[in-house]
């Protein structure tokens, strides 16, 4: 395809796979229509770039399906100011829609190719810092942060991401094993953790 052609796929994912299906936040609707998901795949997945399905990234990982990313970033409430935390960069394509709705986006990753394959990738995206270790341990030097979100599923909430929470903030993640994995919210009051859930999906393992 073009790029053209892939322009107007973009546009049309938005329309039928993602605002038709129920995601309204125009902020969303607005980064998932400028950020160009096929320079996030490889190659060879460049025309299935703006199918809504997952996609291979190498090592082992994917690129989420558009409709579950969409679903995930409205469900953080971003109003544009805050600090948000990305566990798991991945190809890197979450981390640039964050840009656009976030203040500043710290993303890490533990793989060192896909950081550094990302870097190259977001190095236009001027308010995203991304780091190479373990998502378990979140970033401490830089916490507290107003969003979490996590891009793998662990068995539960891990504990470092929640004391890193600021109060009243929010952490997105899918929680679980599969088959029985679960998409949450939890948000820090006080010293309390209110989960909510939004039904089942598939991620890869947090490890």
């Amino acid at each position: 395809m073009t790029d053209e052609e892939l322009k107007q796929r973009r546009y049309e994912m938005v329309r039928d796979d993602i605002r038709a299906r129920g995601v309204t936040d125009p902020g969303v609707l607005t980064a998932m229509e400028r950020v160009p998901r096929e320079q996030f795949v490889p190659e060879r997945e460049r025309n299935s770039a703006y199918d809504n399905r997952p996609l291979p990234i190498g090592e082992g990982q994917t690129i989420s399906q558009p409709y579950v990313v969409a679903v995930m970033l409205e469900l953080l409430r971003l109003s544009g100011n805050e600090r948000v935390l990305e566990i798991g960069t991945g190809s890197g394509y979450q981390t640039a829609l964050l840009s656009y709705l976030a203040q500043e986006v710290f993303s890490m990753e533990r793989l060192d190719t896909l950081a550094q394959r990302a870097q190259r990738i977001l190095t236009t995206y001027p308010n995203v810092r991304l780091f190479v270790g373990d998502g378990w341990q979140g970033c401490p030097e830089h916490a507290p942060f107003e969003r979490i979100i996590i891009s793998a599923a662990p068995p539960s909430p891990p504990q470092a991401l929640l004391e890193q929470l600021g109060h009243g903030g929010f952490l997105v993640a899918p929680i679980g094993h599969q088959p029985a994995q679960r998409l949450v919210r939890i948000r820090r009051v006080g010293s309390d953790y209110q989960e909510e859930e939004f039904g089942g999906v598939s991620f890869v393992p947090m490890v």
